[in-house]
Parts: structure tokens; sequence; C-alpha cells
């Protein structure tokens, strides 16, 4: 009977009802259809730029590199607002989402602005960073420099609109809508996507422009997802009440800037550091040469179309635990989460089989040099071997962080980063001939001390609390 006891309390803690899947897919699938799309597009891209060179491979690679910090510190900014705007969203308070609103577009801002000139103003020394003059050839060298350039500088235009889309994406989302930002991501990801094709190859009747046409495509596919959702929003007021009268002021209550800036700081630096972190990770395998980096930039974005289902979840926690959070249920709040972590936790262990089983299959499909693609395969390998290990980290960041414990976080996340697996990227790659495959592995596979870090607290329920009430 213990036994049975036991078991049961197993399956009510992991396993949910009919409902509750069904609430989980209905979330999802929006989320899964917009980044899986964007994830095979980027696929795309990454094969479109890998038969050009491998120069070009590397030189888009690093400047994708220095963007995604950028990218990662715009998310890590709206992080603090969209606690509070999914709690706010819980209990039907439109005033309080459209302050969040406000200071996601004053914080974005700022830093779009401070990316621009950092980028314009010192560009060609952070890609130096990752050129080694030991182990690649003065040819090597100036090619890839000349292809980093050249895309890094048009890029810089597609800043501005990447980092609204991502304050009205994320506000939208908060409240229960899904579905345009989407529709507006899948226009944006199409004609990336068309325009791709015409402007690096030349085709129906466009230049061919290389590296600098796949920039061009992103940028004009950025400004036209922006536009997309600013027609939808303001045409439909009466439904998204909380951007009406947004901006004519940027007023927010003294008290809710404190909350979020308390709240906030931790995320801001976190993203920032983490992914100033990747980047100082990417540049140590760097030091073995820009095969290596094409190879780490193949099995990156490959990762990322497998790894589309681990990113929804986090949004479906932050979400769904979000707002029953918002409306002080902690016990079904702890309930949701642990479900959601453990289909998480199943799913990526079936997905990590499959990339497995295909590691040999999709390096061949990009016109790289046959040692860039044994060392992709051997990566992804272990790639699929870990990709379980991502999914419990990555659920676990977003539920510690959905009850506003973001200092914990801040040490979780790009602390245990800087900490530990930098440090273990450095001595491996500079120190160790050990094999570039086995390398990536062992760094990979370090976030599950991350994980056991956080189990303590997942298990404790000390995350879970409503914020927008006791402010603590």
């Amino acid at each position: 009977m213990e036994k049975k006891g036991a078991l049961g309390r197993i399956k009510s803690t992991f396993i949910g009802d009919r409902a509750f899947y069904q609430s989980v897919v209905k979330l999802l699938i929006p989320i899964v259809i917009q980044q899986g799309i964007t994830s095979f597009v980027n696929l795309l891209d990454n094969v479109m730029v890998g038969a050009l060179s491998t120069a070009a491979i590397s030189g888009v690679a690093i400047v994708n590199q220095l963007i995604f910090v950028f990218n990662l510190s715009i998310f890590g900014s709206l992080s603090g607002p969209s606690i509070y705007s999914a709690q706010y969203a819980g209990v039907g308070d439109d005033e309080g989402v459209k302050h969040c609103f406000r200071f996601k577009m004053i914080i974005g801002t700022l830093i779009s602005v401070a990316a621009v000139l950092i980028f314009a103003l010192f560009g060609e020394n952070l890609i130096w960073l990752y050129l080694n003059e030991e182990v690649n050839t003065a040819e090597t060298l100036a090619a890839t420099l000349k292809q980093a350039k050249d895309y890094m500088y048009v890029m810089l235009w597609g800043l501005p609109p990447f980092m609204l889309s991502q304050a009205y994406g994320t506000t939208l989302r908060e409240t229960g809508e899904t579905v345009v930002p989407m529709q507006a991501s899948i226009i944006s990801i199409v004609t990336n996507c068309v325009l791709n094709y015409a402007l690096i190859y030349g085709k129906f009747g466009a230049p061919a422009m290389g590296v600098k046409g796949a920039a061009i495509a992103t940028v004009v596919a950025r400004y036209l997802e922006i536009v997309y959702i600013l027609i939808h929003t303001y045409r439909r007021l009466n439904k998204y009440h909380y951007f009406r009268g947004a901006l004519r002021n940027l007023k927010i209550p003294g008290e809710l800037v404190k909350k979020i800036a308390v709240t906030g700081a931790p995320l801001l630096a976190n993203e920032f550091l983490w992914s100033t972190a990747m980047a100082v990770k990417n540049q140590c395998f760097s030091y073995r040469g820009l095969d290596v980096v094409a190879a780490t930039n193949i099995t990156s974005t490959v990762w990322q179309v497998f790894a589309i289902i681990m990113f929804a979840m986090g949004s479906a926690i932050a979400i769904m635990v979000g707002q029953q959070l918002g409306t002080g249920d902690i016990e079904e709040a702890r309930r949701t989460d642990a479900r959601l972590i453990f289909v998480s936790f199943v799913v990526h262990v079936l997905i990590g089989i499959l990339v497995v089983a295909l590691s040999d299959v999709i390096p061949m499909i990009y016109n790289v040099e046959q040692n860039v693609r044994e060392m992709t395969g051997g990566m992804l390998v272990a790639a699929g071997c870990t990709l379980w290990i991502h999914a419990l980290a990555h659920a676990s960041y977003f539920t510690i962080r959905s009850g506003g414990r973001t200092f914990i976080t801040l040490l979780l996340d790009s602390v245990f980063t800087l900490a530990v697996v930098v440090p273990i990227a450095y001595v491996l790659c500079y120190w160790t001939d050990m094999d570039v495959s086995w390398v990536y592995a062992c760094v990979e596979a370090a976030d599950i001390i991350k994980f056991l870090i956080a189990l303590p607290i997942l298990i404790s329920g000390s995350w879970a609390r409503n914020v927008i009430n006791t402010g603590k």
C-alpha cells in the first residue's frame, strides 16, 4: 500500500490530466511554430552562407556571436518587467501591464543606442579577438575579417527593430496573445529566406552580395516584423487596452520602478554576463582555428532547431506559472511547474537520441571541408547526449525566475558559466590536445552541476512567490 501511495504521489506531482496537457499544447503550439520556423530558417541561412566559403561562415559566426550579447542583453532587460507584467495580466490589471511596457521601452532604447555605438566604434577590435594568428594563415585571417566587417556594419541597422519586436512581442505573450508575434515572425522569416536566396547568390535579378546580402535580408525582415506587430496592435486597441496611450508619456509609479529595478537588475546582469561568457567560451574554441569556429557555428545552429521545444517550455513556465503565482495559487503553480519540467525532460531525452542518429547525415548538407564535417558530427553527438541536461537547467532557470528570485538565477546562470564552464573550455582548448569534439562534450555536460545546485531550491518551493502583492 505504501509503495502504491508513493507511486500515486509521484504521479500526481509529475503527471497532469488531459485538460492540463491541452492547455500546455495550446500555449506551446504558436511559440514552437514561431521558434521552429526561426530556427529552421537560421539553419537554411547558415547553409546558404556556408556554401560561399569557410571564411564566410566563420566571419558571420563571429559577428553573430557578438550580436548575441546584444540580443541577450535585451532579453535580460525585458525579463524584470516581464515578471511583473505576467502577474499583472493574471489578475487583469491593464495599468500594471502598461507601466511594465513603458519600462521595457525605456531600458531597451538605452541598450540599443549603447550597442550601436560600441559596434560602430570597436567592432573590428572585437572581431580580432576570434582570429588566432598562430593557427591560421594570413590569407585566411584577411578573408574572414573582411567577411565579418561586411556583415556587421549592415547588421547594426537591425538592432533597433529587434528591440521593438521584443518589447511588444513579450507584452503580447504575457497577456495570452501568442498568435500575433507568431504571425509577425513568420512574415519576417519568409522575407528573410527569400531575400537571402536572392541577395546572397544574385537571384531574381538581384545582385550577388554574399554575406552583405545576408545581412540586408535580415535587417529588412526585422523591420517588416515590427511593422506588422504595430499595425495589428494599434488597430485593435479595444482588445489590447494596455497599449492605449502607453507612449504618450513615460510615467511609471516610482514604487514599481524600484521593484522592477531590484528584480530586473540581476536578470539584465545575468543575460549580459551569460552571453559574454558564451562569447568567451567560443573564443576559446576559436583558439583551435577557424575550422573549429565553423564547426561550432554549424553545431549551434543545428542544436537550436532541436531545442525549440526546450525554449518554448521556458516560455510556458514563465507564462503559466507566472500567472498562477499572480493569482496567489502557490500550490497549483508548484504542481504546474513540476509537470512542465518532467515533460521537458522526457521530450528532450527522445530528441537527443534523434540528434545522435542524424549526426553523420546533417554535416553533409554543408559545403565545407571534410575535417569541418567530421568535427561537426562529433559535436552533434555530444549535443544530443547532453540535450536533456540543458532542458532541465533551462526549466530550472525559468522556474526560479518566475517567482522573482532573480539574484539566485544570476548565481546559477552567468556566475556559474563564468566560474565553471568558461574555465573548463579555456583549460581544455588552450592547455590540452584533447579532440575538439570531446572538449565540446565536457563543456556542454557541465550544466548538470547547475541543475543539481538548483534542485534543492525547486524541491523546497522557496522560489514560488507572488511578487506583485508582496514585492518581496
